[in-house]
């Protein structure tokens, strides 16, 4: 094993930079998968705008499953002049748009298919590399801190997203504009980021290629039990997600282009309590010098907000739902990844640990749009009471098994 290597100072106000840089990314990600991809699929085909939607979200989520690990992988390993992690923050970032280009102009499902698996095959590789920066340069003790920024500022993609989805008339543009403000940001970031080549030399075999989505739960307990955490977690509050749009029209009764304007105006007021507690949190944290109680207790306010579903018969729930939900979400986010930071495998391979951790941020989002379907057909169709049950009961587990992580408080 590599040893661990020699701690360095954190750049000033690297904290802001790279919660920028996470800001453009996740805007051009989370818009269209949480509203205006959706709503691209409903204009090309609006009989089966719920299977084809589960196939895209489906699809593009698993391409980002292996994507993150795997180009986390290789940022660890590149020898380029200019860094690690640099050329692929700059490259993913370029592709991303292009994908969203792609998108954009599609006439056909595949095609639109094919443009979402190039945006999330390319900002994943921007992101793996992004997020591996972290314990590149920022010592353990300030972790929360930096984390809280980074969930700030995912938090503020949200805000930022539904303000161009609430304020911008042309669906195009909604897809555009989220992606060129994302290539903005993180070829700015990569521009001043002070980066090193990989010490690593040795050549890159299918061994290495395939570890690279594994970390053996073995002899890494608490990191993997971090990593089913952030799965459970994952797959309850954000696996339906992107059929909220269909819940408020469907269930709560709104036309079509209200829901739309309301999922924005949702996704802003959450978000910006969430951005709140995601630097409280981090703060507090850090200042604490404890992890576990706030991933707990962000865990269970999450769990809450998506029980509040199962009963929802009007706009005035559903709101109540994503203000619980702000509070947890923020604080989730941010302290999570400072502890998944602290529990995994020490050494020069942290793309490639986080971007094993990050496989529980997309295999849930693959995986549960494609169960969603099932559970809505319950009982003859349409039975979201199903969805948002499963929904809390694994959002629950995985506050339950934070528990079992031993090696941080």
């Amino acid at each position: 094993m590599l040893e661990k290597p020699v701690a360095v100072t954190e750049p000033s106000l690297f904290g802001v930079r790279v919660g920028m840089a996470n800001l453009g990314l996740w805007t051009a990600l989370l818009t269209p998968a949480i509203v205006t991809l959706s709503a691209r699929i409903s204009v090309i085909d609006p009989v089966n705008k719920e299977a084809s939607y589960g196939l895209v979200a489906g699809v593009g989520a698993f391409i980002a499953m292996v994507a993150n690990p795997l180009f986390g992988r290789l940022s660890d390993r590149t020898m380029s002049r200019s860094g690690r992690r640099r050329p692929w923050i700059t490259a993913g970032a370029i592709g991303g748009g292009a994908g969203l280009l792609i998108v954009t102009l599609a006439p056909t499902i595949p095609l639109i298919l094919l443009g979402w698996c190039l945006t999330q095959v390319s900002f994943n590789a921007a992101l793996a590399a992004l997020t591996a920066t972290v314990p590149d340069v920022v010592p353990e003790e300030r972790r929360g801190k930096v984390s809280g920024w980074i969930g700030f500022a995912q938090l503020g993609a949200v805000v930022t997203g539904g303000l161009i989805v609430g304020f911008v008339p042309s669906l195009a543009l909604k897809i555009l504009i989220p992606g060129l403000l994302g290539v903005v940001l993180l070829v700015t970031f990569s521009h001043y980021f002070t980066d090193r080549p990989a010490a690593d030399r040795s050549p890159f075999s299918v061994k290495e290629f395939l570890s690279s989505f594994w970390t053996s739960p073995r002899a890494n307990p608490d990191f993997a039990w971090a990593w089913l955490t952030r799965f459970l977690v994952v797959l309850g509050v954000f696996g339906p997600a992107g059929y909220e749009i269909y819940f408020l029209a469907e269930k709560i009764g709104l036309p079509k282009a209200e829901a739309e304007s309301k999922i924005g105006i949702l996704l802003m007021i959450t978000s910006i309590i969430s951005a709140g507690t995601a630097l409280l949190g981090g703060w507090l944290s850090d200042v604490l010098d404890r992890r576990k109680p706030f991933v707990i207790a962000a865990a269970l306010i999450m769990t809450i907000s998506v029980a509040f579903f199962v009963t929802a018969d009007s706009y005035a729930d559903v709101l109540i739902a994503h203000l619980i939900s702000g509070l947890g979400t923020g604080m989730f986010y941010a302290v999570d990844f400072a502890l998944a930071t602290l529990v995994m495998p020490q050494g020069e391979s942290s793309g490639k640990e986080l971007g094993v951790f990050n496989i529980a941020n997309a295999l849930p989002q693959s995986i549960g749009p494609m169960f969603v379907p099932l559970l809505l057909a319950i009982g003859g169709g349409k039975n979201y009471a199903a969805v948002y049950t499963a929904a809390a009961i694994s959002a629950l587990l995985g506050a339950i098994l934070v528990t079992r992580i031993k090696s941080v408080r």
